[in-house]
């Protein structure tokens, strides 16, 4: 161990293959990230298998990049940190075996870290960047929004003794926020992922033209009593938590869909998704026959101008795509503030893949001034997944000497928070 407080992330859960030095869980020396989008993009979602074997092209290229940007060796590190869960389990696996060779190949400690907590500390880091690396408010009490394609949670975040703690107040029943606009986008006919291409074309569209809304979510008197019936459930029992903090994206999705079949959509879709990406939509049990070249080529640009939206959409699907965006960032809102208020909470960080959305951002923050709260997001680099989130998030845990054991693996449910 060097003794100058670096320490190596690597975050492998999902779609993205990343590697990133952090000095002092405070200062980003390097960050780089291989996305996996083109692979995906024909397909509307990710695909598993897919993903595992792009992480095993990428891991080692990707941590040399990285160790070159922070001007640093393999024997400079302190510390190890790797994701390991909640993701997919094949993606996971690559991170966390790479991890582990090279700790045990240079006699440092591994750190295994919950990929929410990361998203989490990417706010706390850029905090704590712009200060100098100086303790600052952020290292006090937050009320946290975690949310993404996989996650849409809210923590009560804490900081005792330099370790953090989290407490879980909110999440989603169902469908997670992101996953309803990658969900919607397919249906849609447009390009994946799909919270690019609507909040770009939400710009162009009347966000009142549908009346979308969401019915308050009751507790399950049937099941009080009973065993969870899950591992989701045992980890994080939804019937536990205030009703009022809980989401469902998953009747706003289907709403949607009704619109698509009744004003016979449909074609429409198929036609735009043919036009941007040459060709069918294909399902993923169908990524392997149509062999790799198909994966690769090049993601459409997003249009720049109501023109080139239009060009793509008729006014109506442009206004059904901002009614939908417009319910989504509402509904995020109302129960993020109502939480904050009730736990008296000053300070909300809303951070996760769904936190790069230029309205939820415009929003948030308008609502934040009104409130007199303060509202703070990662910059857009630390809203997607990376390792610096990773790196940083590994540092209180080194600093308090928790490692992670040997026999450390993949965890795809792994909670955060009780």
């Amino acid at each position: 161990m060097s003794g100058r407080g670096l320490i190596l992330g690597i975050e492998s859960s999902c779609d993205e293959t990343a590697a990133a030095v952090v000095e002092w869980g405070a200062h980003t020396l390097s960050s780089v990230v291989a996305s996996q989008i083109a692979t995906h993009a024909r397909y509307g979602g990710v695909v598993p298998e897919l993903a595992s074997r792009e992480h095993l092209r990428a891991i080692v290229p990707v941590v040399r990049a990285a160790l070159a940007e922070a001007h640093c060796t393999l024997a400079d590190l302190d510390a190890i940190a790797v994701t390991s869960g909640p993701g997919l389990a094949g993606a996971l696996l690559v991170g966390i075996t790479y991890a582990k060779a090279l700790a045990f190949a240079q006699g440092v400690p591994l750190i295994a870290v919950n990929h929410l907590e990361g998203h989490i500390h990417a706010v706390l880091l850029q905090e704590r960047e712009s200060r100098g690396g100086e303790r600052s408010p952020v290292d006090e009490q937050a009320l946290a929004l975690v949310v993404s394609g996989g996650h849409t949670h809210l923590y009560l975040a804490r900081s005792a003794d330099g370790s953090w703690h989290y407490s879980l107040i909110g999440r989603t029943v169902d469908d997670a926020a992101g996953e309803a606009y990658d969900k919607v986008a397919k249906l849609l006919g447009l390009g994946y992922p799909g919270g690019p291409w609507i909040d770009r074309l939400a710009r162009f569209g009347n966000p009142l033209a549908v009346p979308f809304s969401f019915s308050q979510i009751k507790t399950k008197a049937h099941l009080e009593g009973k065993p969870p019936r899950t591992k989701a459930a045992q980890t994080a029992p939804i019937a536990k938590l205030d009703p009022r903090f809980l989401f469902s994206f998953s009747g706003i999705k289907t709403a949607v869909l009704r619109h698509v079949e009744i004003d016979h959509l449909r074609p429409e879709a198929e036609a735009r998704f043919a036009r941007l990406f040459g060709g069918q939509l294909f399902s993923s049990g169908q990524a392997e026959e149509n062999g790799e070249a198909k994966q690769r080529r090049a993601v459409p640009s997003l249009p720049e101008t109501r023109e080139e939206a239009l060009a793509l959409c008729p006014q109506s699907t442009l206004d059904l795509i901002a009614s939908f965006q417009h319910a989504v960032v509402g509904d995020l809102m109302k129960k993020t503030f109502a939480a904050a208020e009730s736990l008296g909470a000053r300070r909300i960080l809303v951070t996760g893949g769904v936190s790069a959305n230029r309205e939820l951002r415009e929003r948030f923050g308008v609502e934040g001034a009104r409130r007199g709260l303060r509202v703070v997001f990662p910059k857009l680099e630390l809203s997607t997944d990376n390792a610096a989130m990773i790196a940083a998030a590994a540092w209180p845990r080194y600093q308090a000497g928790e490692f992670a054991e040997a026999g450390l693996s993949a965890d795809p449910s792994l909670a955060l928070g009780r």
